[in-house]
């Protein structure tokens, strides 16, 4: 990778990290290349991390989002951050029909929005938030330019937003 002065990729240092990849609903194997995985998290991560990335199906992400949310549907990803310090340790769970759906309504590819939904789990996991404007520009401008870093287009081009 051709690291440009004062891109993402040149601004954080290479954070140690440790992932489990869990494909409980293998259907996007392919898109879901662990050093992919790896690369799309190395990107976001600025400590240090633990994380376990888990792909699921609709009725395990449903289960998810009604029993730590509240909400009885499947989202497209969750996010359960557990530790910031010495070590940030945190599950993402992402649900594979709704990624899958998602991609295909905002006519991007599948890996380009694992790789959008990626960044914002890890984001979630270090603190980033969206729930009010000013927290969400913030965010989203983080989220554009460590994608732009990875050669992926903007995410928010079309005002989609992760639930």
């Amino acid at each position: 990778m051709t690291r440009r002065p004062g891109s993402a990729a040149e601004a954080a240092p290479r954070a140690r990290l440790r992932l489990s990849l869990q494909l409980a609903d293998p259907r996007h194997r392919a898109s879901l290349a662990r050093s992919d995985v790896l690369r799309w998290l190395r990107a976001a991560l600025a400590v240090p991390a633990e994380i376990t990335v888990r792909v699921v199906d609709e009725d395990e992400g449903r289960s998810l989002n009604r029993e730590y949310r509240g909400q009885d549907h499947a989202t497209n990803v969750l996010t359960f951050a557990y530790a910031s310090e010495p070590v940030l340790a945190a599950d993402l769970v992402l649900c594979a029909p709704v990624v899958e759906r998602e991609a295909g309504e905002q006519g991007v590819p599948l890996a380009a929005h694992y790789a959008h939904l990626v960044v914002h789990g890890a984001l979630h996991a270090q603190g980033f938030d969206h729930e009010d404007t000013p927290d969400a520009e913030r965010m989203e401008a983080r989220e554009r330019e460590i994608l732009a870093a990875l050669g992926f287009a903007d995410p928010y081009r079309s005002e989609r937003r992760p639930r």
